[in-house]
Order: structure tokens, then C-alpha cells, then sequence
């Protein structure tokens, strides 16, 4: 048996890839995020499939069901919401299935911060005026940040940012980028990105905070902050120059 590690996609259904799906529709066992994977998914897996609802199991409980589900000779769906690769404490779980020498497999998804981008329209890297994007969150009741990943430090650098899981503490994340990007810097929040009710607001960093507190929105958001939000005077980028040379590889 295997464990397949899936990324879910934003929460559109219809983003699952088609790896993904059908990767789901071969598993008997599912175990799924009940709080973020669109419901929808779970018609993809076999009428017989065990279907787990993690959202109230600690990580005991889910090595449990994949101890039993490999002595049964079982495939695992491991559905995860966004892309396994960030914020999806896959880690973990991965590292409890080495000690059981139980084999696994990552199935990538479509990740929160792609939606986000799609439902503002912008392309997160602009020549000239932005190539990077960096991804993070902030330090409340979670885990702790590691030395030098604080927003001060990563603010300095002047990229793109994308929190995840800080809609709560926008006044802070205020704060501590106010002195590096400036209060007139784009900023965005984008919540249940590709979802019906997904909602987009487009503001400034100076008052991005109050819009998000109007909003009422809680949680399954990110925020973006960045110039390259708002930049629409920037060069053509060398890829499709009619001054690039095409016959050098």
C-alpha cells in the first residue's frame, strides 16, 4: 500500500489536478480535512471507500489510521487543502510513516497563493519591479517563527509578500511593515480564493487592516503586500523581446 499525499486545491473543486482525482477515486481509505477540502471531493472516492474526517484528530489518532490502513494493504488519500509543500504539517506525518517504513507518495495541488493571484488578476513577479515572492505567516498561537524569518527582517527585503493565517493580527502586520513598504504600498486580502464566496479586497497597506475588519473574514484568507499589486508602468519582459536573439539556446 501507499499513502498519496494530495493537494486539494484552494477550494474550488473543480482545481483538484487530474492526478489528484484520480489518485482519489483508487484509494479505499481517505483521510481528509474536513474544515478546508470542498466536500464535493469525497464523490470522487470508491462507494466502499473509509472516509476520516481529520479535523478534530491529533496526529496519534491519524498515524493510527495509516498503521491500520497498511496492515489491511489499503491505499491512502491524504487530502490536503492547497499544495502539500506549504503550511500543511505534511511534515509530520511523513516522519511518522518513515518509522513505520510505511511508503508514501505527494500528489502537488493548486496552492492558496496561486488563487489569490488569479482572483486579483496580477502576476505576483513584474520586471524591474518585483521578481520575488515570499511566503510566510506570523507568530501568534502557532509554533514559533525561527530566528530571522520575523516580518521586520523579511520586510526589509522589499518583496512580495503573501501571509497565510494572520488575518486575525492585521494590525500588526500593519505595523511591522509600515516603516519598510510604506502606507501607500498595494495590498490585498483574498478570502475563500476560488470558492463561491470568495472575497477580494484591493486597498492600500494603510488601510488594507480596516477593510479586512469591516469584512468580518476570519480565517482562510491571505494577505498580499507588494508594489508589484499595483504596477502597471514596467518593461516587456526579455522572454517575448523582439530584440532577443532566438536562435541562442
Amino acid at each position: 500500500m501507499t499513502v498519496y499525499f494530495i493537494g486539494a486545491g484552494p477550494g474550488a473543486a473543480d482545481l483538484i489536478t487530474l492526478r489528484g482525482a484520480r489518485t482519489l477515486a483508487a484509494c479505499r481509505v481517505c483521510l481528509y480535512a474536513g474544515s478546508l477540502v470542498p466536500p464535493e471531493l469525497l464523490a470522487e472516492c470508491p462507494p466502499d471507500a473509509r472516509l476520516i474526517d481529520t479535523a478534530n484528530l491529533d496526529l496519534d489518532a491519524i498515524e493510527r489510521e495509516f498503521v491500520a490502513a497498511h496492515e489491511a494493504g489499503l491505499d491512502v488519500a491524504r487530502l490536503h487543502s492547497g499544495d502539500p509543500s506549504v503550511f500543511s504539517a505534511v511534515a509530520e506525518q511523513m516522519r511518522r510513516l518513515d518509522a513505520h517504513g510505511i511508503p508514501y507518495e505527494v500528489v502537488p495541488g493548486v496552492p492558496a497563493f496561486a488563487a489569490a493571484a488569479a482572483a486579483l488578476k496580477r502576476e505576483l513577479t513584474v520586471p524591474t519591479v518585483g521578481q520575488t515572492v515570499v511566503l510566510t505567516r506570523v507568530a501568534q498561537q502557532a509554533t514559533p517563527m525561527p530566528p530571522g524569518e520575523d516580518l521586520a527582517t523579511l520586510g526589509a527585503s522589499g518583496a512580495l509578500l503573501v501571509l497565510h493565517l494572520g488575518v486575525r493580527y492585521a494590525d500588526r502586520i500593519v505595523a511591522e511593515l509600515l516603516p519598510h513598504y510604506g502606507a501607500d504600498c498595494p495590498a490585498a486580502v483574498v478570502a475563500y480564493a476560488s470558492r463561491a464566496d470568495e472575497l477580494v479586497l484591493r486597498g492600500t497597506l494603510g488601510d488594507i487592516a480596516d477593510q479586512l475588519k469591516a469584512s468580518g473574514v476570519q480565517r482562510t484568507a491571505v494577505i498580499l503586500v507588494g508594489r508589484t499589486l499595483g504596477a502597471s508602468q514596467f518593461r516587456d519582459s526579455h522572454l517575448y523581446s523582439a530584440e532577443r536573439d532566438r536562435h541562442v539556446c
